[in-house]
């Protein structure tokens, strides 16, 4: 009898094993990052989904990051030309590691820096453009990044073009000292002239846009729009607090705020974003037209 019961229960293991064996073989795989969470309201989505919404939690409305090369195509679709030169790293202040963490992100990433310019047509309206990339040293600005920017102004200034800067960054690039400071004026100079011109220029603020760009050419479009839920100011608000020694508003630096307290013109999803921009363009070529 103990014989037999024992048979059954070595037989009945074998079975179980095969057949999760089975299980293991036929299950297919599934990449490591297949899955994503919602910081916002976490829900565990499916990556395609989410990047088929544009970066959007199908659940809540949440806008994750976005890859470079997805923001050009949900603007312009293949209806754009990028006229960056490639660049050419330097260290100015000779800062440890730095060249060498330069050429590492263009490997891992695939940008070259944190910016990028060139000319688009939304809907047949033309325009120049500048993106800052934060898979990149978090979009940070220093000579590269204010060289692009102004290019792009410079460009548009000769051509009389609109811009369109998109705009996302931990500020001024520390790893280049003064120099990326000195971009702050130099990029601002650029914003004026293009102004003077009398030509349109549509900011658009991400998740986050900080420190140095913020405060520079990030906040002097004629129209300033901004991603829900964006991070926007100089300092985060952790610093603002501990240096001021009170509690902050709810909300405070959030898109949303600003808005609220008439810093940007209006928040915008992303899926409305091409359809506000032809919109911007086609009033602003109707008021010259008519001036």
């Amino acid at each position: 009898m103990a014989d037999r019961f024992y048979d059954r229960k070595k037989l009945m293991d074998i079975l179980r094993k095969n057949r999760d064996k089975l299980k293991r073989e036929n299950q297919r795989e599934l990449p490591d990052d297949y899955f994503i969470k919602c910081p916002s309201c976490k829900e565990v989505l499916v990556r395609t989904i989410v990047s088929e919404k544009h970066e959007v939690c199908p659940k809540c409305g949440h806008h994750f990051k976005m890859p470079l090369s997805q923001r050009l195509f949900l603007l312009f679709g293949e209806e754009y030309e990028l006229l960056s030169p490639d660049p050419i790293y330097d260290n100015p202040i000779d800062f440890p590691g730095y060249l060498e963490k330069c050429e590492d992100l263009k490997t891992r990433t695939g940008a070259k820096e944190a910016a990028v310019w060139g000319v688009g047509s939304i809907e047949g309206y033309q325009t120049a453009f500048f993106f800052l990339d934060p898979t990149f040293l978090m979009g940070s600005m220093g000579s590269y990044v204010g060289e692009m920017v102004t290019m792009a102004f410079e460009y548009a200034v000769e051509k009389g073009l609109p811009v369109l800067g998109i705009s996302a960054s931990g500020g001024a690039r520390m790893q280049e000292g003064i120099v990326s400071l000195m971009q702050m004026a130099k990029t601002m100079l650029a914003v004026n002239q293009h102004d003077e011109a009398g030509l349109l220029y549509v900011s658009l603020l991400t998740h986050p846009t900080t420190g140095g760009v913020s405060a520079s050419f990030a906040l002097m479009g004629d129209v300033n729009l901004a991603e829900p839920e964006a991070l926007i100011g100089f300092a985060g608000p952790r610093v603002i607090k501990e240096t001021i020694g009170e509690e902050l508003p709810e909300g405070f630096q959030t898109a949303e705020f600003l808005r609220d307290k008439g810093f940007i013109d209006e928040v915008v999803p992303r899926h409305k974003l091409r359809k506000t921009m032809e919109m911007l363009l086609r009033l602003h070529q109707k008021e010259g037209d008519h001036a």
